[in-house]
């Protein structure tokens, strides 16, 4: 009895201890699943931390930028800014108020002036049922033609001065103009017409962008195409396309971005493929044009693009070796219509001195006032040279000098 209760106690014991042994064999593994998960949340914590300290990090640079942004959008002046701090962009929104309201009577003399000229000019090129891109279009064709003309002359033109203009008042009188006449002007004509426009600028050059019925705005430098002798290299461009001659803060004006004014798209031809294209500049110089856009029947792919890099080469050489043309330079740009097919456009400018307007003095008036200026100074009249067989050459060139 004693023995088996002996045995008992023992067995008792050992259990006793068996299970005090699992107890603590469970409490150290507990113990060590606590302190790996505790390790594991701190180094998630940690983690956690850092990625937040990255993403805070982004968040202030973002806001950084867009704050440097805004102050740029602050400060960037359109009207009252001075180009080459010489030529100062000047409001005209009271001139077109005044157009649209009827109410000349607070402008100054000058501006009174400045509203007669440019009414006068609308009413001439501007037809009712135009569409803003008619409108506008209009406005450019008579810029390039009319504007910067009052100078070369021996005689100054009526309304016209040797000053410098930097208004639309004159620009629109005949002066010689800079580019901050021509992107005041234009404006002045958009704003007239009921039509968004901003001026474009940096510290040495200005140019406009507007905003067609599309939505979209597009940029418009006439200054620089009348400069060049050139048409519609400069008209209605996107920024990508204007990037590639002129620079300016973007981020404080709206992005020209439309296509579907450009003059490529709007005026291009259709051939069947780029080895036609020589025969129809040649047919552009005869018609004394500075420009052409061309869109082929076969898409051509990028690869393909760089054929034009040598058409324009072999045709500036072409054009060169012709007498008369050595001032004369082709250039090209690759357009992109509302589909992305590509529009080839081929702009030659001449770079040579501007020839001053003259009157003919072989004509009967001419042959008249020579007589009577020799009879009152009493001297003989000026022999007419016989002509020479190069003259006669050369002026029966099958290729016209083109002309804006």
């Amino acid at each position: 009895m004693y023995h088996e209760r002996n045995e008992s106690e023992i067995s008792e014991k050992k259990y006793s201890k068996s299970k005090t042994a699992a107890k603590a064999a469970v409490s150290v593994t507990l113990a060590g699943c606590l302190i790996a998960s505790l390790g594991l949340n701190i180094f998630q914590a940690n983690q956690s931390a850092s990625q937040n300290r990255k993403v805070n990090k982004f968040i202030d640079n973002q806001l950084e930028r867009q704050a440097k942004e805004e102050e740029k959008e602050n400060t960037y002046q359109e009207d009252g800014y001075k180009v080459g701090d010489q030529y100062e962009i000047r409001s005209t929104t009271h001139i077109s108020d005044a157009y649209k309201s009827g109410d000349n009577s607070n402008l100054s003399d000058e501006d009174k002036e400045t509203l007669q000229m440019a009414s006068d000019v609308i009413k001439k090129i501007i037809k009712d049922g135009m569409s803003n891109y008619e409108k506008e279009l209009a406005v450019y064709r008579w810029m390039f033609k009319n504007v910067g003309q009052g100078h070369g002359s021996s005689v100054t033109l009526p309304g016209s001065n040797n000053t410098t203009a930097f208004t639309p008042h004159g620009a629109l009188s005949g002066q010689n103009t800079v580019c901050v006449g021509y992107a005041t002007t234009f404006r002045l004509f958009m704003n007239m017409l009921d039509m968004d426009c901003h001026i474009v600028h940096n510290e040495y050059h200005s140019w406009d962008m507007v905003q067609l019925d599309d939505n979209e705005w597009y940029q418009v430098d006439i200054y620089s195409d009348v400069s060049g002798r050139c048409q519609y290299q400069n008209f209605n461009m996107t920024d990508d396309i204007s990037r590639n001659s002129h620079d300016w803060d973007d981020s404080a004006l709206p992005a020209a971005k439309g296509v579907k004014y450009s003059y490529a798209v709007q005026n291009n031809q259709e051939l069947k493929n780029i080895y036609l294209v020589p025969a129809k500049i040649k047919k552009a110089l005869d018609k004394k044009k500075s420009s052409a856009f061309f869109k082929f029947e076969k898409t051509l792919s990028k690869d393909e693009l760089p054929i034009a890099d040598l058409l324009i080469n072999q045709m500036n050489t072409a054009l060169m070796s012709l007498p008369g043309f050595e001032n004369y330079n082709m250039g090209g740009i690759w357009y992109q219509d509302e589909q992305e097919q590509y529009i080839l456009g081929i702009f030659i400018h001449n770079y040579g001195e501007e020839e001053n307007p003259v009157f003919d003095e072989n004509s009967p008036e001419g042959k008249k006032m020579i007589k009577a200026v020799a009879k009152a100074f009493g001297v003989e009249e000026p022999q007419e040279d016989e002509p020479t067989k190069d003259a006669s050459v050369s002026e029966t060139s099958s290729i016209a000098k083109p002309v804006g």
